[in-house]
């Protein structure tokens, strides 16, 4: 298999649609017959249920068992917590367990690391990692951005939308120094875009104007759909639940735009990411 890339999706602001972007990329990955996991880093679980584990507290492993494992220096064994979501799919789960973890972190030697030594032992089975990251910057962040190459920002389509965004690349830039000097941002993508307004154009120039210069800006815009919102009720993608839809499509075409930009890394100068 190919060498694996782990991606972040993250945002610390909240309701920018980045679990429905990390399953629906992940769905629109494995279309693409790309094998791929999916990490629920979010102690809501949202990723979780979206992708059909109605029970959060009836899941033997998550992703929190497997990091207090870690911290206690027990026997891991990632590959116990992986439930398969179909033959390109895999899900590694999470629940509110995972909201008390951040405490063992703090005290933890190495503690930020805990979650990249978990990925290393799962990455050779996938094309991709696809991780969904809570609406923080805390130590859980921090783990998600240590074993990243890459992070997605997904960005809500409306007014002062890039407001915030430079704490986001700021504390990135830091990990980069101190942490991952492997990881780079792959790129922003626009969500919740309503194509009845011109408000998605402004919004694409104005984080243009801030960040165009030094990361992608996705040519894909994730629309705002109903239909999104009702496949996250039956476990199914919105590629599954209205394959024929304009926002199947859309992460279809945002699926092929990662893949492409993987096969033409651009090299950036990351020492001018915060103006």
């Amino acid at each position: 298999m190919a060498t694996c890339e782990v991606i972040v999706i993250a945002n610390q602001k909240g309701g920018v649609g980045k679990t429905t972007t990390a399953f629906n990329l992940g769905a629109a990955l494995a279309k693409e017959v790309k094998k791929v996991l999916l990490v629920d880093a979010d102690p809501q679980g949202d990723l979780t249920t979206y992708m059909g584990c109605s029970n959060l507290n009836n899941i033997p492993v998550t992703l929190a068992t497997l990091m207090n494992r870690a911290i206690n220096d027990e026997e891991v064994n990632s590959k116990k917590a992986i439930i398969r979501y179909n033959e390109k799919l895999d899900l590694l789960p999470t629940n509110l367990e995972l909201s008390s973890l951040e405490i063992n972190l703090v005290t933890a030697m190495c503690g930020e690391y805990v979650l990249r030594n978990i990925i290393a032992e799962l990455k050779d089975n996938y094309d991709y990692v696809l991780i969904d990251s809570m609406p923080s910057l805390g130590l859980l962040t921090i783990n998600t951005l240590a074993c990243a190459d890459k992070v997605i920002i997904p960005v809500q389509s409306e007014f002062f939308a890039a407001k915030g965004m430079s704490n986001l690349m700021s504390h990135i830039l830091k990990v980069k120094r101190s942490i991952n000097p492997n990881i780079n941002v792959g790129g922003i993508l626009l969500t919740m875009v309503d194509g009845r307004t011109n408000l998605a154009k402004e919004i694409n120039s104005e984080i243009k104007e801030k960040y165009g210069t030094m990361f992608k800006l996705f040519d894909s815009q994730i629309p705002r759909a109903i239909k999104a919102a009702e496949s996250t009720r039956t476990g199914e993608s919105i590629l599954e639940y209205d394959k024929n839809s304009k926002i199947s499509k859309s992460y279809m075409n945002f699926a092929k735009e990662v893949i492409g930009c993987d096969r033409e890394e651009k090299t950036r100068n990351t020492d001018v990411w915060i103006r």
